[in-house]
């Protein structure tokens, strides 16, 4: 052991001839709350990010097939679906193994029509190869409806916004009207109430077989608006898209079809959701670098008064032939005593307080605002260690040039300082 250590494990943070230092105990009081801050933030920076982009994974299609055509008219910006499989399956060996699911969507603006008042929304159909896991778990009322590729399912699930409006409930029928050079009505039953707090889908999408869409627009049962794929892993949607839209070019060569597809991933489609997500990168970039900023003047604070009720062993140190550096390294090495305190109460608070909101949902939101009912929390051990090696290194910094006062100190002047 250096002897530099040794002497700094032997002292103690307060002066011995005096029971506590006020100063000293701001000191650690500031750092300790920043610390909670900055893990605070962290955690609920990555639950923001975590539950609203899975809001979205498990809502669209992370990668979406749609004809180039598509905006043009209904009848023509269609895909065939079995088109679109036969290509996965014959130039695509690898990339089926990818596939968590696979779905033909088939999407209709529409009004729901009650004697009391009535809404526009969009029937979204699908068949049965449509993920209906995340649905089943938001649902508040009812069931998921029975999904077919024939028009004789009726059933829909729509949002607890749209069923509050409308006042229909699990059970009751409802008349849905779908506009295209003529009026074609749907008496839908309602299978289910679901609620996902993304106020972009509940207001304006209900869920039911494709065969209602179908049967309205006179497709066969091959048809729809778009192929929705969900992947195993979607993070690297990017080149999972690029590679469906290679292979369904082959296709479309190979077989000289006259289709052309065109592939999206939901990042492309939600822009605005994750433009946000990204912007509350920079707030957390922000308070850190805040938090970080007042820890190390709480810092300097700390190792000047530290200095300061010491100077006469300061002056002892060097009239015994004690180097500048060598005393430097003692009230780094003292001061870092109130660091390692000041980390394990900032982190068992700040962990406690996240854990304590991550399952008791104590700090409740407005989901029309923030897209979920409570603050969500994520705690990541890797994003933790980094935090608090952070703010190790950054508080050695702080000290190294702090400490560098101790060099201006005389011991002719100190040896009578009282």
């Amino acid at each position: 052991m250096n002897h530099e250590l040794y002497i700094a494990r032997r002292m103690t943070l307060n002066n011995e001839r005096q029971k506590g230092s006020p100063s000293l105990t701001v000191a650690l009081v500031g750092i300790v709350l920043a610390v909670v801050v900055m893990i605070l933030s962290i955690a609920i920076v990555m639950g923001f990010k975590g539950e609203i982009s899975g809001k979205i994974l498990r809502l669209d299609a992370q990668l979406r097939v749609t004809n180039a055509a598509l905006g043009i008219d209904d009848n023509y910006a269609t895909v065939n679906g079995r088109e679109v499989l036969e290509a996965i399956a014959e130039f695509g060996a690898d990339f089926t193994g990818k596939i968590e699911s696979m779905s033909l969507v088939a999407d209709k603006s529409a009004i729901l029509k009650t004697d009391q008042d009535f809404m526009g929304i969009i029937m979204r159909g699908v068949d049965e190869g449509y993920d209906w896991r995340y649905l089943k778990s938001k649902m508040v009322e009812g069931v998921e409806p029975s999904v077919s590729d024939t028009a004789s399912s009726n059933q829909i699930a729509i949002s607890k916004t749209v069923a509050d409006r409308l006042q229909l409930h699990a059970g009751d029928k409802v008349m849905t009207y779908f506009i295209d050079d003529k009026i074609k009505v749907r008496n839908l039953e309602i299978a289910g109430v679901f609620e996902t707090d993304l106020e972009a889908f509940d207001n304006a999408y209900i869920v039911g077989g494709i065969g209602i869409v179908q049967g309205v627009n006179g497709w066969n049962g091959d048809t729809g608006t778009q192929v929705a794929i969900n992947m195993k892993n979607p993070n690297d949607l990017e080149s999972d898209a690029y590679q469906l839209y290679t292979l369904l070019a082959t296709n479309t060569v190979q077989r000289e079809s006259k289709n052309l597809f065109y592939v999206t991933t939901t990042h492309q489609n939600n822009m605005p959701f994750f433009a946000w997500l990204q912007m509350l990168d920079m707030n957390v970039v922000i308070i850190l670098t805040l938090m970080m900023i007042v820890a190390a003047f709480t810092l300097i604070s700390a190792m000047l008064m530290i200095v300061l009720e010491r100077i006469r062993v300061i002056g002892n140190f060097k009239a015994l032939g004690a180097t500048n550096g060598s005393i430097r390294r003692i009230f780094i090495y003292l001061t870092g005593k109130l660091i390692i305190k000041a980390l394990i109460i900032g982190n068992v608070i700040g962990i406690g307080l996240a854990l304590l909101q991550k399952y008791g949902h104590i700090v409740r939101l407005d989901p029309t605002a923030y897209y979920m009912p409570y603050v969500p929390i994520h705690l990541s051990i890797p994003a933790l260690l980094m935090l608090n090696v952070g703010i190790i290194i950054v508080s050695y910094l702080t000290l190294l040039g702090a400490s560098h006062i101790i060099s201006t100190i005389k011991p002719t002047a100190t040896m009578r300082f009282e």
